[in-house]
């Protein structure tokens, strides 16, 4: 594999890819754009899941299970490249399912990152060598990895032994060849605190940009329904998790509005209309975590009567969901409109290495 020198990847000098100032700058300019033009909402982030089969069944998913009788199914080259195109948003989440196992997964972004969208490609890690042959390092892409903690947790959590030393040496591959990585961890009633630390350090100490935290949601069809956390208890765990003795050494992708969020030291309202996601049955109405149906055209999903029916308060299938696809997204937006939180988000660096998570 060739390795760029384009100031996007590992250079001679083996310094690490980084998240480009480009996609902060990019992203407050289509926020001011869409404010001036007075649209009350719209997409950040376009959530795209080309097909819903995977290669793991983790015990945490409701996606495979969900999408049971479409498995086989995969979106065309085109229709995914339509959906983003539809949504506009200058960042793209691919996710599923597994997307490496799309056979011309590297067509999708390859063509992404060559009409300059922000692409993060959400993987488990096992096929990941095999593809980074086919799409090269670019500063407009970024690998996730899942690691839902250190070996024995991470492999309880995907239901399969070996695959988070598979998943470690993808990472360690990724970066060595210049490509930005990112690690996506979700946390349940059965996380270990000093695992996750442990596990947070150590990525860290390889070189990614940074771990994204999120409670996972409690999708009806994920087999184990005792695992997910209520919203109390997922205050009182991530108070221990980002306290500072057990987050020393950890890098967090997430924005310091997310992280307080979680410790439940601010309170928002979903806005998971900024990330709508397209998979092969179409839009899902009204959000990632919920899909009460799918409808064919994104500019369905902004309407206000829908999301008066959504949300903390409003849904009871909301009311322990704390997800980044929900919530970051909201911390943006109040922080547009009270310089305090904005200020708040400059002196932390989110202008240049954290903001919104992308998955």
């Amino acid at each position: 594999m060739t390795v760029k020198e384009n100031g996007t990847g590992e250079n001679r000098n083996g310094k690490r890819a980084k998240r480009p100032l480009e996609l902060s700058t990019r992203l407050a300019g289509y926020i001011l754009k869409k404010k001036l033009k007075g649209r009350g909402k719209f997409p950040l982030v376009t959530m795209l899941e080309p097909l819903e089969m995977c290669n793991l069944a983790c015990i945490g998913c409701g996606r495979i299970r969900e999408y049971k009788p479409v498995l086989d199914k995969m979106m065309p080259v085109d229709e995914a490249l339509a959906a983003v195109r539809e949504s506009g948003a200058p960042i793209v989440s691919i996710a599923g399912g597994e997307p490496t196992i799309h056979p011309r997964i590297d067509e999708i972004i390859n063509t992404l990152i060559e009409e300059k969208y922000f692409v993060y490609c959400c993987t488990n890690g096992l096929l990941l060598e095999r593809i980074m042959d086919k799409i090269p390092p670019s500063k407009y892409l970024c690998w996730v990895v899942h690691l839902d903690g250190m070996e024995e947790k991470h492999d309880e959590s995907v239901d399969r032994e070996g695959v988070f030393t598979k998943a470690v040496d993808a990472i360690q591959s990724a970066l060595d060849h210049g490509y930005r990585v990112c690690t996506n961890s979700t946390v349940f009633r059965t996380s270990d605190i000093a695992d996750l630390s442990e596990m947070f350090r150590m990525v860290a100490d390889m070189g990614v940009e940074g771990s994204m935290i999120s409670p996972g949601f409690d999708f009806e069809d994920a087999p184990d329904q005792d695992m997910f956390l209520t919203r109390n208890e997922s205050h009182s765990l991530f108070q221990q998790l980002l306290d500072p003795e057990n987050s020393e050494g950890a890098i967090f992708y997430n924005n310091p509005l997310y992280l307080n969020f979680l410790k439940g030291e601010r309170e928002y309202q979903c806005t998971a209309w900024s990330n709508p996601t397209y998979t092969v049955m179409g839009w899902r109405k009204p959000c990632y975590p919920l899909a009460d149906e799918h409808v064919e055209h994104v500019k369905e999903l902004f309407d206000q009567d829908i999301w008066d029916k959504y949300g903390v308060g409003k849904n009871p299938r909301c009311g322990n969901c704390m997800m980044h696809c929900g919530f970051e997204s909201a911390t943006i937006f109040t922080a547009v409109k009270t310089p305090k939180d904005w200020v708040t988000l400059i002196k932390a660096g989110s202008a240049h290495k954290g903001g919104i998570t992308a998955a």
